[in-house]
């Protein structure tokens, strides 16, 4: 019973860092368009790069993500069948590709979001005041 919340939990926070992610990569341009001051704010974009460098990273040293893994592992050594809500998500976010497929698709945007960092710099003369910030 526990594996199974502790699986769940592990998706629960796993969605977040892909929703997070992914809501990035469409929020910054638009942002910098719209001179939206959060696009700037150095740790957010700090923190999107880091997270997508690290699924670059796994995905081309040939290895799933560790959530994945971990999550995997906890609802492999139970008896009872995982939430149907569970289920429904996994079956969003977990695609039935081969691995170099993801490969591409993860350096691919991770290199999307390099090339934002030029082209929307969180630092220099647009730099946000974060203590200023009025979210």
């Amino acid at each position: 019973m526990y594996d199974v919340m502790l699986a769940e939990a592990i998706l629960a926070a796993h969605l977040v860092i892909i929703a997070f992610n992914v809501a990035g990569l469409g929020v910054i341009p638009i942002g910098a368009v719209l001179r939206w001051r959060i696009v700037r704010v150095a740790w957010l974009r700090l923190l999107h790069l880091a997270l997508l460098a690290i699924v670059a990273g796994q995905a081309l040293a040939g290895r799933a993500c560790i959530l994945t893994i971990w999550q995997s592992e906890l609802q492999g050594g139970t008896a009872a069948p995982p939430p149907l809500i569970m289920h429904v998500i996994d079956q969003l976010i977990y695609w039935n590709f081969p691995l170099w497929v993801f490969t591409v698709l993860y350096v691919a945007v991770f290199l999307y979001v390099v090339a934002l960092v030029v082209l929307v710099p969180f630092w220099g003369p647009h730099r946000v005041d974060v203590k200023n910030l009025n979210l």
